[in-house]
């Protein structure tokens, strides 16, 4: 079973190289890393070309947004299995992938997931939140509830299935892809208790107020078109995340 590793990448000369390398020292033996820049021009592409290996497969060229540019990764990936790893995440360890395909040897499993960690950007070895997703039920849903997205993993066939990223979202596009594929789709999720990804703070989604907001906005257009609650569900899914913060849940920071 081939995996796929998609990353969409625009201007991150700083933490490319990590990311890279994190997908490069997975155990697992084979593995496609699906590179989608979006036409950098701050010396991202020569540490992506100084790092490639037979593995890394890399197109360069402008893009419509970041679910854009995953969408093209997506499709041009070759993997039974396709998930993501930003630009600016790394994975947990180096046997994350075996784990995952473990997970599939399961016919009867569409997709699988672990718990994420936030991490510090200047400081990775500091954990500022960890999301302990917990096991999947469909009454989640209602409760704002959906896996760590940065460390799903789904058959292909789920994507040519319910469809990619719907692009009319700029920041929500990952909530509403979870929700069409789990409540329309009710695809089999299977879940690892460990933390597979880290993350580093300062993403789309929570770097401003207005971001916020409009994240909010899109949340909830995101429930009411796939049927998932709404006003209740977005302030459930909101003040869920508090507990996540708190010291008990991110004492550590290797996986569980």
């Amino acid at each position: 079973m081939k995996i796929s590793v998609v990353t969409a990448v625009f201007n991150r000369i700083a933490t490319i190289g990590e990311a890279m390398k994190s997908v490069q020292a997975q155990d697992y033996p084979d593995v496609e890393h699906v590179v989608q820049d979006g036409g950098s021009t701050d010396g991202t592409l020569e540490v992506i070309a100084g790092l490639a290996d037979q593995s890394t497969q890399v197109v360069s060229e402008r893009d419509g947004g970041i679910y854009n540019a995953i969408n093209r990764g997506i499709r041009r990936a070759g993997g039974d299995v396709i998930g993501l790893m930003h630009s600016d995440d790394f994975f947990a360890g180096n046997t994350v992938l075996s784990d995952v395909a473990q997970a599939f040897s399961d016919p009867c499993v569409d997709g699988v997931y672990g718990d994420l960690q936030y991490v510090a950007a200047e400081n990775p070895e500091r954990v500022v939140r960890h999301w302990r997703a917990g096991a999947y039920h469909p009454s989640l849903l209602g409760k704002g509830w959906m896996p760590p997205h940065p460390t799903v993993y789904l058959r292909r066939e789920v994507f040519d299935r319910f469809g990619l990223y719907d692009e009319e979202f700029r920041i929500a596009a990952d909530y509403d892809a979870m929700l069409r594929f789990l409540a329309k789709g009710e695809i089999t999720l299977a879940y690892l208790p460990k933390v597979l990804v880290k993350m580093r703070l300062g993403g789309e989604s929570n770097r401003s107020l207005t971001h916020i907001i409009r994240k909010s906005r899109e949340d909830l257009a995101a429930m009411r078109r796939n049927g998932v609650g709404g006003l209740g569900t977005l302030a459930a899914k909101n003040f869920g995340k508090i507990g996540q913060f708190l010291p008990i849940h991110r004492a550590s920071g290797k996986g569980e």
